[in-house]
């Protein structure tokens, strides 16, 4: 059967053409815009103006704090007037002692401090000789000054110090001053044995020699004053008895100025223990005389 189409299709075509073109034409224009703002409302004339925000300031940097200097280290310290008991190690005379010669003591016993041992026995002490004078052939006598200097403790801890020699035991005769000095020993009464000697000798032989002659009493008083002249000369001709600190003299070294440690480096647990040296010899004092006969 054959179909005929009436005038309703386009109509019905034109009416969805329609339909969708709002949707095609929003499509082709982009989203819509944003709606404005509102005005902002005016200002009311009694309203107080706002001061604009103050911004606030940086925080000031904290100041570098200075260093703080290392604490100084603890002292430990020996007052004026202590004794340090030494021995020498090397001997001394004014016979060959020259200006600047070392001298090396040790020290004999620990020096406590407080129920502490503070200088142990058997630490070094070193020093030099400072003045010698080899004795007169008339009059005075030969004199030693040494300075001590520097002590050596058993750890190698050194230390600068001033001590003067005191009570020195030398076998012989030397005595110590105040000032620490070393005097020989005077021989008087060895130069009037001399004397007296010479002239009893002189007498002597000269009495033998004037009884040849039948003059004995002057032969004995000339042979007297012969012998005496003969022993002055001798006396005058030979020195007195030099000042000398043989190895092994004893004396102590006594503190002029206060003497401080750093107490970390006292540390020790026992006395120490000192050198056996010998002590000197006792010496007579004597010249060498010069016999005339």
């Amino acid at each position: 059967m054959k179909r005929h189409f009436t005038g309703s299709l386009p109509l019905t075509l034109i009416v969805l053409a329609l339909a969708f073109a709002p949707a095609a034409l929003a499509q082709q224009e982009g989203p819509a815009p944003a709606p404005a703002p509102p005005p902002a409302a005016a200002p009311s004339p009694d309203a107080q103006p706002v001061a604009p925000a103050t911004p606030a300031p940086a925080p000031l940097a904290a100041p570098a704090l200075a260093a703080a200097p290392a604490p100084a280290p603890a002292k430990l310290e020996l007052p004026v007037g202590t004794h340090l008991p030494l021995v020498l190690h090397n001997g001394i005379s004014t016979r060959t002692a020259q200006v600047g010669d070392p001298v090396y003591f040790e020290t004999l016993f620990p020096v406590m401090l407080n129920g502490k041992v503070i200088v142990p026995a058997g630490s070094y002490v070193s020093g030099e000789v400072t003045e010698t004078k080899r004795p007169g052939r008339v009059k005075g006598k030969a004199e030693l000054m040494l300075r001590l200097e520097t002590l050596i403790l058993p750890n190698a801890y050194m230390v600068s110090f001033a001590g003067s020699p005191s009570n020195a035991s030398t076998g012989g005769t030397e005595t110590t001053d105040a000032e620490g000095k070393v005097i020989g020993g005077s021989d008087k009464g060895s130069d009037a044995a001399t004397i007296a000697k010479t002239t009893a000798a002189g007498a002597g032989i000269g009495g033998i020699a004037g009884a040849a002659t039948g003059r004995p009493l002057t032969g004995i008083g000339i042979g007297a004053a012969a012998g005496a002249a003969a022993g002055l000369a001798a006396v005058l001709l030979t020195r007195g008895p030099e000042a000398e600190l043989p190895r092994g003299t004893t004396l102590d070294a006594v503190l002029d100025r206060p003497l401080a440690f750093d107490a970390d480096k006292i540390n020790f647990t026992g006395p120490g223990q000192a050198s056996t040296l010998p002590g000197p010899d006792n010496r007579e004092t004597q010249r060498v005389k010069l016999n005339p006969f």
